[in-house]
């Protein structure tokens, strides 16, 4: 790679349950390259079946990173995530390779996208004490309530359950006296893109997230939270919020009976998407978007990236 060309990018994007695992293995086998996954959830070693995280066998045909490399008891921030993708990225191109980047968490996607500068700053853990005891005590979801009032931006791409990010936006609105959503820059992206986005109609994607569900919890998606509480990963996974731990935690604390988690989890699942619809909006002139249904969706997208990317595979 010379000097002055941008480093190369191809980001394969979707909602949850699109199918994005099984096409990217195939478009890097095809190219004989490697994955990025963009998945905040797929970071934590400890989360596995909730996640659907890919198999052990998928992991095994193409090389995945960002996947297994950190503990729920110390969640990465989306800064870390950004720094350490950055250096895969110039690493897998100097080597002759395109990283695939695949996910659904439209932060993770758009921070490539749009080259979103991110501030560390340093945690004030008083003042951190301070608003987690305020959630505990008033509820998060009015906490989160707060910060709509404070940074309505912030709030519209923080879910309420993640209640680590909602005190963090908080934590920092109230250390600079700046808004949270405001510290966050942007500008052209730094790599040379390519986007593919997978496409289906609600009604069909609604019902592959039930089945998603359904095989979760007879795969033994319970007993994994069952585990994780016995290892004392019960407040890191309420913090994150993550959909389905939370609602099977409040089961198992007999707040709720299964049935109503199953619901609950459906039901969130669901809100997800719509949210992932706002990440990735259809008219998006920068994605390329294919109906997942096409029988000849690899094809296409094989012959997109040929296009885009000329003699760069062989």
């Amino acid at each position: 790679m010379l000097a002055t060309q941008k480093p190369k990018l191809i980001i394969l994007l979707g909602p949850t349950a699109s199918g994005k695992t099984s096409l990217a293995i195939q478009l890097a086998q095809a190219f004989d390259t490697e994955i990025i996954s963009a998945d905040s959830r797929y970071l934590y070693r400890q989360m596995n079946i909730g996640t659907a995280k890919p198999s052990a066998e998928e992991l095994s045909l193409v090389r995945h990173h960002m996947v297994n490399c950190a503990d729920l008891d110390q969640p990465w921030s989306i800064g870390e995530y950004k720094s350490k993708v950055e250096e895969l990225i110039i690493d897998l191109n100097s080597a002759g390779k395109i990283p695939i980047m695949v996910g659904g968490t439209g932060q993770y996607i758009r921070a490539f996208m749009q080259n979103w500068q991110i501030p560390e700053l340093e945690a004030d853990h008083k003042l951190r004490d301070a608003i987690e005891a305020i959630g505990h005590e008033q509820g998060f979801e009015k906490l989160h309530q707060q910060l709509a009032i404070l940074d309505p931006d912030a709030a519209n791409i923080i879910d309420w359950r993640n209640h680590r990010r909602t005190v963090r936006a908080l934590e920092v609105i109230l250390s600079t006296g700046q808004k949270f959503s405001q510290q966050r820059k942007s500008g052209a992206s730094l790599y040379d893109l390519l986007v593919l986005g997978l496409r289906w109609e609600r009604a069909e994607l609604y019902q592959r997230i039930d089945q998603r569900i359904e095989t979760m919890l007879s795969d033994g998606f319970l007993q994994e939270v069952e585990d994780l509480i016995a290892k004392g990963y019960k407040a890191d996974l309420l913090k994150m919020g993550v959909i389905g731990y939370s609602e099977l935690i409040s089961h198992l604390d007999g707040e709720i009976s299964m049935d109503e988690a199953i619901m609950l989890i459906k039901r969130n699942t669901r809100k997800y998407v719509r949210r992932q619809a706002n990440w990735f909006k259809p008219d998006n002139p920068d994605i390329n978007w294919f109906a997942a249904k096409d029988h000849e969706i690899l094809t296409k997208m094989i012959e997109l990236i040929d296009q885009k990317f000329p003699g760069c595979f062989i």
